[in-house]
């Protein structure tokens, strides 16, 4: 699950609401009757008594004085936890009893990171109180690292290649410039993804597009942050995807545009050495690339076989709207 970042303006300073803005803050914690300020200043959801979420009906707030607090927060709605004093007992009493939805306030960078790593799980999100813009920059940094995740890669060697008739392709095109090597996971199956290069690459033939990732055929998945996966096809603007590099360390990025187009295909597969194999069919194109052990671009059109490729495996389960499901499932 993607960690919360709300930021708490109490009282009113528009100084901070920018700064929340500016650093990508999920919401913004005010006094009532403010709404409409934040407004002018930019888009940005609301928690106040008269907000977007407003507290009691959307928000649950609880304070922890002593363990007999802790009994209030049953996980129906999103919980803003204050503390007395900064002391992360209670948050780890919570989430032992498996209690969710929990938001830890918490006052500056180093707070967050305990609260967001606590018990390896960590609070499911954190309210800022700081007077300080400064702060709440740190503070995003650090829930920006806390969404990562860690996707463990495996060289394979391509099988075989061959081609596939005109097909519907699509062009991923994210809202981030991306560095070289960091690409997409995507498959034909949903245990199994190759690490599609992005298109950050000198050619003779068109310039560099850094942000765009020709990802493959429209039917197959693509992974997403949480565990989750979607269908390219189903991908539109606005819509968050999991970008990783060669390493396996995965950050979220926003998709701008996804272009489907009818273009010659090309299906390729390989297997790592204990036989799993992954597969997927890509656009039949010297542009299109998959991604070597050292992080080079493997051009789709220049694969032999026996040439090595990074991918990803995951244990093999169903898939309900992109979440994983326990069942009993082929895909072939």
């Amino acid at each position: 699950m993607k960690k919360r970042f709300w930021v708490a303006a109490e009282p009113y300073d528009p100084a901070l609401i920018t700064a929340a803005i500016e650093a990508g803050a999920e919401a913004v914690v005010v006094p009532p009757g403010k709404h409409a300020e934040v407004e002018r200043l930019g888009r940005i959801t609301t928690v106040s008594e008269d907000g977007d979420l407003q507290w009691g009906r959307d928000v649950a707030r609880v304070r922890i004085r002593s363990q007999a607090d802790e009994e209030q927060v049953d996980g129906r709605l999103p919980t803003v936890i204050e503390n007395d004093d900064w002391t992360i007992i209670p948050l780890e009493n919570l989430i032992s009893r498996a209690a969710g939805n929990l938001i830890q306030t918490v006052h500056d960078a180093r707070e967050a990171e305990l609260a967001l790593q606590v018990m390896e799980r960590g609070a499911d999100g954190i309210l800022l109180r700081t007077t300080d813009p400064a702060v709440v920059r740190e503070t995003a940094a650090v829930v920006e690292r806390a969404n990562r995740e860690d996707i463990p890669l495996t060289p394979v060697r391509i099988v075989e290649t061959r081609p596939v008739t005109l097909s519907d392709r699509c062009c991923i095109d994210t809202t981030s410039l991306l560095p070289p090597g960091v690409g997409l996971l995507v498959g034909d199956t949903a245990s199994a993804f190759f690490l599609i290069y992005n298109e950050n690459v000198e050619t003779p033939y068109c310039n560099p597009r850094p942000f765009r990732v020709n990802a493959g055929a429209v039917h197959a998945y693509v992974r997403l942050p949480g565990n989750r996966t979607s269908y390219l096809a189903e991908l539109s603007t606005g819509d968050e995807v999991l970008a990783v590099d060669p390493k396996g360390c995965g950050r979220i990025v926003a998709v701008g545009r996804n272009k489907i187009e009818r273009r010659p295909m090309l299906r390729v597969i390989a297997e790592d050495d204990e036989g799993r194999r992954v597969s997927l069919i890509l656009q039949n194109a010297e542009t299109v690339r998959l991604t070597t052990p050292e992080g080079d671009p493997a051009s789709v059109t220049a694969l032999q076989s026996g040439d090595q490729v990074l991918a990803a495996f995951f244990q093999p389960t169903g898939r309900h709207f992109g979440r994983a499901i326990e069942e009993r499932i082929l895909e072939k």
